[in-house]
This record gives structure tokens, C-alpha cells and sequence, in this order.
């Protein structure tokens, strides 16, 4: 993927930035788990007088806020966003599409029965850590090599 670049952003409630790309989708972003663990550093941007100085600078690369060293790239911005975005039946689809997983396997590198994963896939509500694992899973393909076992066709062998 290219750079993400900004086009505009327009300051939310919550801490929650609405982002428009240059050539991609709008997307919302809710920075309240960046902001509390950023410290004393990111502390000032809880204040709404601060939240609403958000600006686009560096030619989209970033969002500066009024004060000292308050910032985020467009990059990290941007995964943030995706991250927070549902992962949706047609996602689960690519996803084991582009693994060569069968429905089996997905279930049990999920660690989710075969009924809920089909349900998944046929739209139903997908939790919150499911979806965690599946993006960690597309960006870190070690973590697939590690925890995937794929299963033996037939039936075990007898135990001598």
C-alpha cells in the first residue's frame, strides 16, 4: 500500500477524528486508547479546547494539535482507523481465501467452534477478538507459521 495521505480531518467527540484521504474512503479513527497510553506527553489532547485545534500539515502526512509535540502520521492514523473498522463476511472470506485455510482450520487457529465460524461467515456479528487476531494475523504472517495446524485427512492412527 502507498503512504496514506490526508485530506482533511474534522475533530469528533470522544477523541475521535473523522478523516477524509486523499483517494481512499473517510474513515473515523477514536484515539482514546493512543491518548492514554501516551502519558504526560499526550495528556493535553483530553482537553476539548486542544481535541478541536486538530489540523492537517506536512502535506497530509500528519495531524498536529495546538501545543508542544502533539501529533500523529498518516500512517499510524490510518491503521488505527483500519483496525477499528468492522471485519465483515466478505473480509473473513479474503482472509481464508488468501491463507488456503478450510473452514476446519479456521475455526481451530481461531480457537471458535466450526458452528460460529460458519456463522461468521454467513454475516453474523464477529467478536472483537476474533477480529484482533484475524489483522494481526494479515500483517504478521509469523504468527500464522507459529500457531497454524493444519489438519490430516483420514482418520488418526491407531495407537500401537
Amino acid at each position: 500500500m502507498d503512504m496514506p495521505r490526508i485530506e482533511s480531518v474534522t475533530p469528533a467527540s470522544n477523541m475521535t477524528l473523522e478523516i477524509q484521504w486523499k483517494g481512499a474512503p473517510a474513515s473515523a479513527a477514536n484515539l482514546v486508547g493512543w491518548i492514554a497510553t501516551g502519558g504526560e506527553l499526550l495528556a493535553p489532547l483530553k482537553s476539548a479546547d486542544i481535541w478541536k485545534t486538530a489540523v492537517v500539515t506536512d502535506y497530509g502526512a500528519t495531524v498536529e494539535w495546538a501545543g508542544e509535540d502533539l501529533a500523529i502520521d498518516a500512517y499510524h492514523l490510518f491503521q488505527i482507523a483500519e483496525d477499528q473498522r468492522d471485519f465483515v463476511a466478505e473480509d473473513l472470506r479474503r482472509w481464508q481465501e488468501e491463507i488456503g485455510l478450510s473452514n476446519n482450520e479456521a475455526a481451530d487457529f481461531l480457537g471458535v467452534s466450526l458452528r460460529t465460524w460458519k456463522n461468521y461467515r454467513a454475516g453474523g456479528a464477529v467478536s472483537h477478538v476474533v477480529q484482533m487476531l484475524l489483522r494481526a494475523s494479515q500483517r504478521d504472517p509469523l504468527l500464522m507459521h507459529a500457531h497454524y495446524r493444519p489438519r490430516q485427512n483420514g482418520r488418526p492412527k491407531h495407537a500401537a
